[in-house]
């Protein structure tokens, strides 16, 4: 039987990449990272939930995959992070970025890059149950069908 080892284990064996403290990335590298983390979560459970056209797919994923979602949903689960994990949202939220959403509030850009700060954060220390759970708790209180 195949052993199970996380994505990013796996990547930093076969890539033979050094260990990093994470808590030395900027915030900017966090969302980065974060941003794919997001996204792989949201397309998998949608292609989990059974076979549709791409383009079926795509439009059920742009209702989550945007700032202002994003930003509604780290909204609501601020109750429900930790101490260490608002620290990283909020060194997220508040990095100085170059660029901006083309369809986003500065305001929803920020908090979503905040949330993908975190989410990054999380993927980055091997804790990719807590940032699905975070993602799962975002979409129950927007109430969101996924």
């Amino acid at each position: 039987m195949e052993e199970s080892v996380s994505l990013i284990g796996q990547l930093k064996k076969e890539f033979d990449c050094k260990e990093v403290d994470v808590r030395t990335y900027s915030p900017l590298a966090l969302a980065y990272i974060g941003d794919s983390i997001y996204d792989v979560i949201i397309r998998t459970v949608l292609v989990e939930r059974g076979n549709q056209s791409v383009n079926r797919l795509h439009k059920a994923a742009i209702r989550f995959v945007n700032a202002g979602t994003q930003a509604r949903m780290i909204e609501a689960l601020q109750e429900e992070l930790t101490e260490e994990e608002q620290s990283v949202y909020r060194r997220g939220r508040n990095a100085k970025t170059c660029s901006t959403a083309k369809n986003a509030s500065v305001t929803d850009y920020r908090k979503a890059t905040g949330m993908e700060a975190l989410l990054g954060y999380l993927y980055l220390q091997e804790r990719m149950g807590r940032a699905i759970e975070l993602v799962k708790l975002g979409i129950g209180h927007l109430e969101m069908e996924i």
